[in-house]
């Protein structure tokens, strides 16, 4: 039996080390609307109100349409807003430890897909009522911040980021290569 022997033997160590440093206190942050996520969650809750208030004010509101429009556009205004005051006041830095990337990615995501949805339902009924072109011009604006949002977070996890705060990650990588025998 013969078994081969590599002339030469490479030793890769890569020793990822990680630090994060936040203030658990809370603060109020007005520099957060200042920033491109800020834009958008403020973008995000005035599109959410307005599509909303669109459909609200119609006759066409009990419709199975409109209706379903509403209950988007409700519980994303309720959801981002509430998201936008907690990031306002530091209070997702505070809880540093829970995935918030990952939950507003899932939020952002799917929010877009179902605004699509929603936002075409709507354009499909435009000869019945002018509220469905509005709600369905506020819905696509609101899927394309939803979706570049979601686009944002996701690049937030796959690179390792924290919601609030700072993460410094620092990769060190050591090669030993062993001589030929």
């Amino acid at each position: 039996m013969t078994e081969a022997f590599p002339g030469q033997h490479t030793t890769t160590t890569t020793v990822t080390q990680s630090s994060t440093t936040v203030q658990t206190d809370i603060r109020y942050d007005s520099t957060y609307i200042r920033t491109i996520p800020g834009m958008l969650k403020c973008a995000q809750t005035v599109l959410n109100l307005l599509g909303f208030l669109t459909i609200s004010i119609s006759g066409y509101s009990v419709n199975g349409r409109g209706s379903f429009f509403s209950s988007i556009s409700g519980f994303g205004f309720w959801f981002t807003g509430i998201l936008l005051v907690l990031y306002l006041f530091h209070v997702v830095e505070k809880f540093f430890a829970i995935p918030w990337l990952r939950i507003e990615f899932g939020f952002c995501a799917l929010w877009a897909v179902f605004y699509m949805i929603a936002s075409t339902l709507c354009a499909a009924y435009l000869s019945y009522s002018a509220a469905f072109a509005c709600a369905a011009l506020f819905g696509y604006c609101a899927m394309a911040a939803y979706g570049y949002d979601a686009f944002l977070k996701f690049q937030g996890v796959k690179s390792g980021e924290i919601a609030q705060g700072e993460r410094h990650v620092a990769k060190t990588t050591s090669t030993v290569t062993s001589p030929a025998y």
